[in-house]
């Protein structure tokens, strides 16, 4: 516990008495060996004088007051712009709205198109592959055996095409043809399939029109309802390393467009009768239906038996989004079968959820999703009681595993209830079973006709072709053809879909003139972030939408969430708010202002916000009219004078547009003066306000080093470097030779330096960050730096502005030393070690002299250590705190010098964690017993029919039976998306001087803590330790993995952010025709076949997982 005694504020006398008078009495009383703890006006005296030696070295270094001179001395060489928030977003979301308009077009073209070619189709039932000429996009794709040997590919029809390779495309192309990919698990060569193939043929021309007239065109693309998509221009398809489970039909976008947003309630039967292997099954469908909803979907999962309840701590519908889905996943899998089925429990419990209507939720396509093994209860009364007559609700039936029970009741379930009843009798028809409702949902919208054509635009997500991150127009597309009763057909045909990279639309927002600290965002109707500096998933997962929150993207305020209501409510608006925001590199929590500004992108579900700084109001812009001057300046960007005049970083802009970016800076900066030889600042290929801005800061901070830095020797002043950044994108430091050393960002803008200089005043210090296990280097051969940076601030007509950042590098092993010095109580003239104090002339100790007795030490705003009068602190300069000295630094956050905040990463990158594997057979694949292969019954369960389509697949796939995870749709083993939580701490708003005590009875220790005036910087003193005993909590300020369930989905549920689904939904039609509602199916298998295809299945398992003796017994 720590004892405060704050000065300068009012302090209640009786609950701190007795502290108080222990903690003057202590610093009172001199030590046994005749020293006294620093008192309070000794230790301002010394903080004074550290504070005095930062602001000398900086103003005779930094040359703030020279570098604003030299502006003001060449202000005919730029203009001060303005920036004006609402004509820019005003602006910016015309011009977005304009780019996907054209796409819309395109679009729309497309799918009025595909509608009347499959209507002129005529339907062939003899048709073959010899046919139908197209590009298969896989019969190139070579998939690799895990034993390392190439598997042998399907012999194939496809034509043969030639690539060239496309920038915008990111990759080979041929825009002569469009491309073919078939799911793996549906065979090509079906009736179904080739007439598709058929009539989709026709669109390649349309796809060629739309290019022409839109050469910025990115991949045109339909997906089928049967599972085909026909996508231009062609490439080969990006295959992964084993099983493609690609299937468009579960992409993203389809799901958006191919059906009205959903309430579902999945309820799963968990009887006794319900088998290991049929329980298996059930769980894997309920994983797999759950990926067939999207975040405009709303779902609960509950499993029944004589009683039915929620299998997740979610006790209502919930958004379907990825992180309540990964909450049902991980709880669907807890599921136990045990006593007696009651299906009017599991009903009555779905019919209830799906009532209430106290919660958010899609209020669309409310449906029941039933799992059972069979039964014989219709449960008549709870639809008459819940559904009839109107049946607002959907009931889908899944008969699931190999069983004797009559299917009657479950087909008349889904068919009294305009549901569909299904069949899933192993594993391979898992898939397609849990995704074929969607066209039952279908029906409405394509009796709706051209009012249910709603193009809509999609959440962010991977493009499975190698894009980045893409948004994706969709237009569903309607069979139109009509039966011989004139009635209109009611099945979708397939989705037509045009994407649009995410980097397309930047170009399109301001940058560079909104300085380092402002931005543009866009968010969508469910929050989520369209655009946004910090959308930077780690990951690539096909599978998933990247859906980042706006408020997660940024920290979390009241005045945010006024700001995102307002946005996703399609209004316009302004407002000026104080908030938090994290610094780049994630270690500092700065406290600033901001100006966001925010209005509509029309015609599209999208809001676009604009954020800015007080201090971005206002920009440079160049006018460098004087080519001569132009030359003049040019040449500071050369090499050889950077001996003389200090190496130039230039930031790896888009000055040209024939520039050749490079991540190396030397090797940038070459291609870039190649090119200026070749082309002006004025030419039309070239960003005219980018490369005078930049031309003008290489003059600016060149005539800096003129006037200031040459004249001075840094090493009188323990300096390694001086330097200047400006928002024109220089960066010159000096010496020339400091540049090896010079760890920062070529790019001024994601300096986190740079950028936090902007947001605060006075001396910004930045140690190397280290890590808790760093162990230091050798500081006789390695020196390390300290940044001290401050902005340099103009006004110019009354125009206040922030164009560049100036600073020093000091040499932290010189500074150590002085530091003791400046904190010690020698003046100038003494020399060290001339005091001498004993019992009888007591003396304070200092940080020099005591420095055995007394740890004194800066620290920076973040608990990061600054500097030491320890040596063995300085390899841990950069270190948070708390792993130097954990008990001081809890003191200081128990006494309010610090605040913490926590927030989450959703958008890291995790190694996958390690699985249990306890039995010896492969997981996903059933082994039986001996006692299941000498029992005649086991081979007409369900185990030998789910066998035939895990052998089918271990044939082809021979890694099927490897005991790895897969993961996204490569089925490999690789990293995964995880949530990081994330610990910052900043100075509270307490400024007072501190002397306190950290109360651990006879390890009690000492300590004062002030704040050392314009700068970042914590100046604190304290007893060393003298034990061990007084062990304190160790603040934790490193990223972690979050634990299980943390942020709490169960609680964050109960109070939903807000949002807005859809604003047109087609649910209900009075035509619709209901008599399609699903038939059952039987297989009679050979025994003989399946014995031997048992035998042959166990053989390989063995083979490559030999069974330990006690898995044999």
């Amino acid at each position: 516990m720590a004892m405060a005694a704050p000065t300068g504020s009012a302090v209640p006398v009786a609950p701190a008495l007795c502290g108080h008078l222990a903690l003057l009495l202590l610093l009172a009383a001199p030590a046994a060996h005749g020293y006294s703890f620093p008192q309070q006006h000794t230790m301002q005296y010394w903080a004074r004088r550290l504070e005095q030696e930062i602001d000398g070295v900086m103003r005779i270094f930094g040359g703030v007051q020279q570098l604003r001179g030299i502006y003001n001395e060449n202000r005919n060489l730029f203009e001060v712009k303005e920036n004006m928030p609402r004509k820019l977003v005003e602006k910016v979301a015309g011009d977005i709205e304009s780019l996907l308009a054209k796409k819309v077009r395109a679009l729309k073209r497309l799918a009025n198109a595909a509608e009347k070619f499959q209507k002129a189709h005529h339907w062939q039932d003899n048709i073959r592959e010899e046919d139908i000429e197209y590009y298969d996009s896989k019969a190139d794709t070579e998939y690799d055996d895990p034993d390392g040997e190439e598997i042998e590919r399907e012999k194939s029809n496809s034509l043969k095409l030639e690539f060239t390779d496309d920038a915008n495309f990111k990759t080979k192309v041929n825009y002569s043809y469009a491309a073919v990919q078939i799911p793996t698990d549906i065979y090509k060569g079906s009736t179904v399939i080739l007439n598709e193939l058929n009539w989709t043929q026709a669109l390649e021309d349309v796809f060629i029109e739309n290019r022409k007239e839109d050469p910025s065109l990115l991949w045109q693309v339909f997906g089928s309802a049967t599972g085909v998509t026909r996508y231009y221009p062609a490439t080969p398809w990006r295959a992964p390393n084993k099983i493609d489970l690609y299937d468009v039909r579960r992409r993203p976008w389809y799901i958006q467009g191919a059906s009205s947003p959903k309430d579902m309630v999945i309820i799963v039967d968990v009887s006794g009768s319900v088998s290991g292997l049929t329980l298996k099954l059930m769980k894997t469908s309920v994983y797999e239906m759950l990926d067939t909803l999207s975040d405009d979907d709303y779902v609960n999962v509950a499993s029944f038996n004589e009683k039915a309840k929620p299998v997740s701590c979610f006790k209502h519908l919930v958004q379907a989004n990825i992180r309540n889905k990964k909450v049902f996943k991980e709880d669907v899998q807890g599921m136990v079968a045990k006593g007696t089925t009651d299906y009017k429990a599991g009903f009555e419990y779905a019919f209830d959820q799906l009532q209430n209507s106290n919660i958010t939720r899609a209020n669309c396509n409310k449906m029941i999703m039933m799992f059972t093994d069979g039964g014989e209860d219709r449960v008549q009364d709870v639809f008459e009681k819940y559904n009839w007559p109107n049946k607002t609700v959907r009931v889908f039936t899944f008969s699931v595993g190999q069983h004797n029970y009559d299917v009657t009741p479950l087909q008349w379930m889904a068919c009294a209830n305009k549901g569909y009843y299904f069949e899933i009798p192993s594993i391979g028809a898992i898939r397609i079973n849990t995704q074929e409702y969607l066209d039952v949902l279908g029906r409405p919208m394509v009796l709706a006709g051209n009012r249910a054509k709603q193009v809509q635009w999609t959440n962010v997500y991977q493009d499975a072709l190698g894009l980045g991150l893409v948004v994706t127009g969709t237009l569903p597309v309607f069979n139109l053809t009509e039966d011989s009763s004139d009635r209109k057909n009611q099945l979708i045909l397939g989705v037509m879909g045009i994407d649009v990279a995410l980097n397309d639309i930047k170009r399109l927002t301001p940058r560079y003139n909104l300085g380092a600290n402002g931005y543009v965002f866009a968010i969508d109707l469910n929050g989520y972030v369209l655009l946004h500096p910090n959308l930077q998933p780690q990951i690539i997962n096909f599978r998933e939408p990247v859906t980042l929150d706006f408020l997660d993207a940024e920290l979390e305020d009241e005045n945010k969430e006024e700001i995102r209501r307002s946005m996703i409510d399609g209004n316009d608006g302004q407002r000026f708010i104080k908030t938090l925001i994290k610094s780049l590199d994630e270690q500092y929590i700065d406290e600033v202002f901001r100006t966001y500004t925010w209005a509509p992108i029309k015609s599209t579900n999208y809001s676009l916000g604009l954020v800015l700084p007080p201090y971005s109001t206002y920009y440079i812009q160049a006018n460098l009219s004087d080519q001569i001057l132009q030359v003049k300046y040019f040449e500071y960007l050369l090499p050889n004078s950077f001996e003389s005049e200090g190496h130039v970083f230039i930031a790896p802009r888009e000055y040209c547009k024939d520039l050749d970016l490079s991540d190396n800076n030397t090797e940038f900066l070459e291609n870039f003066i190649a090119l200026m030889e070749k082309v002006t600042p004025d030419s039309k290929q070239c960003d005219n306000f980018l490369l005078h801005n930049l031309i003008l800061d290489t003059g600016i901070t060149q005539q800096l080093v003129e006037r200031v830095w040459k004249d001075q020797d840094l090493n009188t002043y323990s300096l390694l470097a001086v330097f200047a950044a400006t928002d024109g994108g220089i960066t010159r430091v000096f010496p020339n030779k400091a540049a090896d050393d010079w760890e920062e960002e070529p790019e001024p803008f994601n300096a986190s330096f740079y950028r936090r200089s902007l947001d605060n005043k006075g001396y910004i210090f930045k140690p190397p960050y280290r890590d808790a296990g760093y162990r230091g280097l050798d500081l006789e051969n390695n020196t390390i730096g300290i940044l001290v940076s401050t902005a340099v601030e103009l006004s110019i007509g009354g125009k206040t502005l922030k164009p560049a950042v100036v600073g020093v590098k000091l040499d932290l092993e010189a500074w150590a030393e002085k530091f003791k010095v400046l904190a010690s109580n020698r003046t100038d003239r003494d020399q060290l070690g001339a005091r001498r104090c004993d019992p009888s002339t007591s003396c304070e100790m200092d940080c020099e002299a005591n420095n055995k007795d007394l740890i004194c030490v800066l620290i920076d705003d973040g608990g990061f250590l600054v500097l030491s009068n320890q040596e063995d602190h300085w390899y841990q300069v950069g270190k948070f705190f708390s792993e130097v000295d954990a008990n001081l630094m809890s003191a200081l956050y128990n006494n309010s010098f610090y605040t913490r905040k926590e927030s989450y990463d959703f958008q890291s990158v995790c190694a996958p964690e390690a699985q249990s594997n306890t039995g010896a057979a492969p997981r996903g694949v059933f082994v039986p017993t001996v006692a299941d292969l000498l029992n005649l019954a086991w081979w007409t369960s369900a185990a030998a029919w789910s066998l035939f389509q895990q052998f089918l697949y271990g044939l082809t796939y021979s890694s099927w039976f490897q005991t790895e995870e897969v993961a996204g749709d490569s089925m490999e083993a690789r990293e995964t998306s995880c949530i990081m939580k994330q610990t910052q701490y900043y100075f509270s708003t307490v400024n007072a001087t501190y002397n306190a005590i950290i109360d651990c009875g006879n390890c009690s220790r000492l300590f004062h803590a002030q704040r050392l005036a314009n700068t970042n910087l914590l100046f604190v003193v304290a007893d060393k330790p003298l034990c061990s005993q007084c062990e304190s909590i160790k603040l934790l300020q490193a990223e972690v993995r979050a634990p299980p369930r943390d942020p709490n989905q169960c609680e964050l549920v109960d109070r939903p952010r807000y949002r807005k689904g859809p604003h047109i939904c087609f649910d209900y039609n009075a035509t619709e025709d209901t008599s399609d509602c699903g038939r059952g199916a039987s297989f009679a298998p050979s025994l003989g076949v399946l014995l031997s295809l048992q035998l042959l299945l166990l053989y390989s398992s063995a083979s490559r997982h030999p069974l330990p003796p006690a898995a044999c017994l």
